[in-house]
């Protein structure tokens, strides 16, 4: 997401005293989640009277960068007002030399087995951020040859992929009611045209996308029919190899005290169950470089507004990206701390896989 063209044009929308207000009810926020009044704010070293304070507040209420949860209340940055916190305020770095010994020593003693690692990552992640880490497996990146649903006798379909180099790997999917066999005939047709010559990881995120958009020329019960043997080939559902690791659910309690904070969680809970969501936005930051930051609801695969998720991809020995991770957890995350930790744990791992690291910023 290349959110630089609408920072820019707000940063300078903001004079010196609206930056350093707004600047300041941000961090208030991220250290203590409580809204920020105007007599707070010219307590805070801000040599501007409350009354002008408030004007100020308001005009960046106007902006939509921040916003008043009660009427009497405090002001709370919105998501868009994080968003450029982020993006035009936040400086980042490499995580301290303590962080990285203590990244390094965990992951270094999960040994070179893959499942190991990438379970420990999750665990350290979850650890990092207060929050849910959060871990997709790699998926297989040899190109496919051929893909086909095959109907069977009781209503189900099997979902044939055949790899470049002779695997096959056959999955069973429910069919929509009354769906005709050319439906069958059609998906295959589809899902050959655009996958063969290229690997699931290359192609699975543009499918979606086409199908998502409606320009792929399917009907309703055809798309869901494509969309199950990708979530299935993908391994999404696959219950002896998942393809998402997350510790510290838990962690993701903590913070909720109201209700509507609870069924934030609850909600939250049900979408990591399902994993579908998670894993399209792991999967999405796959074709990217770098960490991404999601805020709230920027990203349309993941439903809940009340929590960010940063993520970021690791490579093989190759320096193929194989996977992502990251952590989810409340839009009041220590973004300064937690971005530079994501990439470095990312680092690591594509380190303990055998890939030579780069460093590369947030996004």
């Amino acid at each position: 997401m290349d959110t630089s063209a609408s920072t820019h044009s707000l940063l300078q929308s903001l004079d010196a005293r609206s930056r350093d207000i707004f600047r300041t009810i941000v961090e208030s926020y991220l250290s203590t989640g409580e809204p920020v009044g105007s007599r707070t704010l010219s307590r805070s070293g801000i040599s501007l009277s409350p009354a002008s304070i408030r004007n100020v507040m308001s005009d960046l209420t106007e902006l939509g960068l921040i916003d008043a949860p009660h009427i009497s209340a405090g002001r709370l940055p919105t998501h868009a007002g994080l968003r450029l916190f982020v993006d035009g305020f936040l400086e980042t770095g490499d995580p301290g030399v303590e962080d990285k010994l203590a990244i390094e020593q965990r992951l270094g003693e999960a040994g070179r087995d893959l499942k190991s690692v990438l379970s420990e990552a999750s665990t350290l992640l979850s650890g990092i951020a207060h929050g849910a880490g959060l871990v997709s497996a790699p998926t297989r990146d040899v190109p496919v040859r051929h893909v086909e649903f095959v109907p069977l006798s009781n209503g189900d379909a099997l979902c044939v992929l055949v790899t470049e180099d002779g695997d096959v790997e056959n999955r069973i999917v429910k069919l929509p009611a009354g769906l005709p066999a050319t439906a069958l005939i059609e998906a295959s047709n589809y899902l050959n045209a655009r996958m063969k010559g290229r690997s699931l990881a290359d192609v699975q995120g543009e499918v979606r996308d086409e199908l998502t958009e409606r320009r792929a020329a399917l009907d309703e019960a055809t798309t869901s029919l494509v969309e199950q043997g990708l979530a299935e080939w993908s391994g999404a559902s696959d219950a002896q190899e998942p393809r998402l690791i997350v510790r510290g659910h838990a962690n993701l309690l903590e913070d909720a005290e109201a209700a509507e904070d609870l069924d934030r969680v609850r909600q939250l809970f049900d979408v990591l169950e399902r994993q579908q969501s998670m894993l399209e936005i792991l999967d999405q930051t796959r074709m990217a470089e770098g960490v991404r930051l999601f805020i709230g609801s920027e990203n349309t695969l993941f439903p809940l507004s009340g929590s960010s998720v940063i993520v970021a991809p690791y490579m093989n020995a190759q320096r193929h990206v194989i996977g992502a991770l990251g952590v989810i957890g409340p839009t009041r995350l220590n973004y300064a701390r937690v971005i530079p930790m994501v990439d470095y744990t990312a680092r690591v791992v594509s380190r303990i896989l055998g890939a030579p690291t780069t460093q590369d910023g947030p996004r």
